[in-house]
């Protein structure tokens, strides 16, 4: 699936116009493959019936709702009125929603299978299930088959069938209108100094990493942010579903453009356990609806330019909740004031910066606090607002269980990847399983921190360089003391700054963790200030805020911070 984003369907005429030709005049591959499955059917329905009774021995859950399949008049197969169990997520449009006016589901999934099992005798019984964990599910014989818009890749298919491809998806560049630098993919691919926004865990991510090194792709958590950040001048151009692209030019059709021929065409598919025998019939009833118009019709209601309803109809902002009010109250917060980018001393004006700065700012203007923020070194910082030294603590800290032992956690306001730093020129290590299987690679990192807990998951003590601070490390790096050094993604970017020509970020992130600031045990502050986040999350204020000080336009280093003397 491409996977789901906060988006506006309206379909181009030129996708439209696609959908009709395939829907028409059997051009399509899938159309004629189904074809042949009809076909199949009608010749043999004997066959057909040992298939699924082999089927059934494989899986008791099919054989305990399945009936013989026969064949009906028409020529297609029937299921006797069969149950097909279908999961479906209610919250991806135009496939399928809630409609906010009847609050009934709707949408693109539910017509199509209504006819499917009109055609072939079956009773459709829609489930709804999130899209984290669907298509495991239908593999593991959960639901008889999912709809969701879920696109066909290898990888899926070595766990569950797909029907034939009922509709193309085609991948295309967002850029600003006035962008005349970018005419295609290979325009960013030579210009090195153009930046590739996209969202991660997409098809979208994995064309990108086709054409460019990671440092050159700035994945979001949705479309949206990244949509963004190509208007604000962030990035430079977004790779998407020509589809979503459409419904983002609807709003900005004066400041973006899709440009360039399309990188990939992705075809969409239902999907069912393996060895399903659901796979033939559905493509005979797919392959007849798009000889008797039904496909077109269809297609025209949910992909043109009629169908308006949009996710904000759908989910509606909520006025903002009550807010506490702390009646002005002092709110200590321990600070390092040397971690890029969540607390630092500005370098041009001398004056306290960061996120941890802004964030705090706008809670403590919610909820009617005062922050008054107390430098502190990393360590013992932990232990200090565990004995109520300091009201709070904001030094970009991930939530562990240890740790909760102690203090109290905010909820996660970030996530934090942790990657492997080494020299530019090493050769040697591409991911963590480079270092464990070469023993003579020294991996160095800070003590006191969960890259030190990480690097023990992997490695022995006597293999682990452990420094006071993480610039320490970085600097046994460049000197080759050590061979690599496992550090938080957005640390590591801060020393990649000056340092590009002699470091790089190398291997997947090893752990993904969240970072939440941390009060001593049983605080007062803990809900408020969790009322507040949520608050700054739906007005886009933490959008905002991560966009600036983790996006690309955030150029301090540690350089900048401290300079060679």
């Amino acid at each position: 699936m491409m996977k789901k984003q906060n988006l506006i369907w309206v379909l181009a005429l030129f996708l439209l116009g696609l959908l009709l030709v395939a829907c028409g005049g059997g051009s399509e591959p899938a159309t004629d493959e189904t074809a042949d499955a009809d076909t199949s059917s009608e010749t043999d329905s004997s066959e057909a019936d040992t298939t699924e009774a082999d089927s059934s021995e494989a899986d008791t859950t099919a054989a305990e709702s399945s009936d013989t399949t026969t064949t009906s008049e028409s020529g297609l197969p029937d299921l006797g009125g069969r149950e097909i169990t279908i999961a479906v997520e209610n919250a991806y449009l135009p496939f399928n929603y809630i409609d906010p006016d009847t609050g009934e589901p709707a949408g693109w999934d539910y017509d199509v299978w209504n006819e499917i099992c009109s055609l072939i005798n079956c009773t459709p019984v829609y489930i709804e299930a999130g899209w984290e964990g669907m298509i495991q599910a239908v593999a593991d014989g959960q639901f008889d088959a999912a709809a969701d818009g879920i696109t066909i890749t290898e990888d899926r298919a070595e766990i569950v069938d797909f029907s034939a491809g009922y509709i193309n998806i085609e991948q295309r560049l967002l850029v600003r209108i006035d962008d005349d630098r970018i005419e295609s993919i290979e325009s960013i691919v030579n210009d090195e100094s153009l930046i590739l926004g996209t969202q991660t865990g997409t098809t979208n991510y994995e064309t990108a990493l086709q054409y460019l090194p990671e440092d050159r792709i700035q994945a979001f958590e949705q479309f949206p942010f990244a949509v963004q950040a190509l208007i604000a001048g962030d990035i430079d151009a977004v790779i998407i579903d020509e589809v979503a692209g459409q419904g983002y030019l609807g709003e900005n059709a004066d400041a973006l453009q899709l440009v360039g021929p399309s990188m990939s065409s992705d075809q969409l598919g239902f999907i069912y356990p393996k060895g399903s025998d659901l796979v033939e019939p559905v493509n005979a009833a797919l392959a007849e609806m798009a000889n008797n118009g039904f496909l077109e019709a269809v297609n025209l209601q949910y992909f043109g330019p009629g169908f308006n309803i949009t996710y904000d109809d759908l989910f509606p902002p909520e006025e903002g909740a009550d807010l506490p009010d702390l009646g002005g109250r002092e709110i200590t917060i321990a600070v390092e004031n040397a971690y890029l980018p969540f607390n630092y001393i500005d370098p041009d004006t001398g004056e306290p910066a960061g996120w941890d700065y802004d964030v705090w700012n706008a809670i403590c203007g919610l909820i009617n606090c005062t922050p008054v923020f107390v430098e502190a070194g990393w360590e013992g910082m932990i232990q200090a607002v565990a004995d109520g030294q300091f009201d709070a603590a904001a030094d970009g800290i991930t939530i562990t269980e240890d740790r909760a032992e102690i203090v109290d956690f905010s909820n996660g306001y970030i996530n934090i990847e942790q990657r492997l730093l080494v020299r530019i020129d090493e050769d040697r290590i591409e991911s963590i399983d480079d270092i464990v299987n070469d023993e003579e690679l020294i991996l160095g990192t800070q003590t006191g921190t969960t890259n030190y807990e990480t690097a023990l998951q992997y490695l022995s003590e006597d293999r682990i360089q452990a420094f006071e601070q993480f610039p320490f490390a970085v600097q046994a790096l460049i000197a080759g003391d050590i061979d690599a050094v496992i550090i938080d993604e957005v640390a590591g970017q801060g020393y990649l700054g000056e340092n590009a020509d002699a470091l790089q970020l190398v291997g997947p992130s090893m752990s993904s963790d969240q970072l939440g600031f941390i009060y001593p045990k049983g605080s007062d502050l803990v809900e408020p200030v969790n009322a507040a986040l949520a608050e700054l999350a739906l007005s886009g204020f933490l959008e905002e805020v991560n966009l600036q000080y983790f996006g690309p336009n955030f150029t301090i280093t540690y350089d900048d911070l401290f300079p060679e003397e």
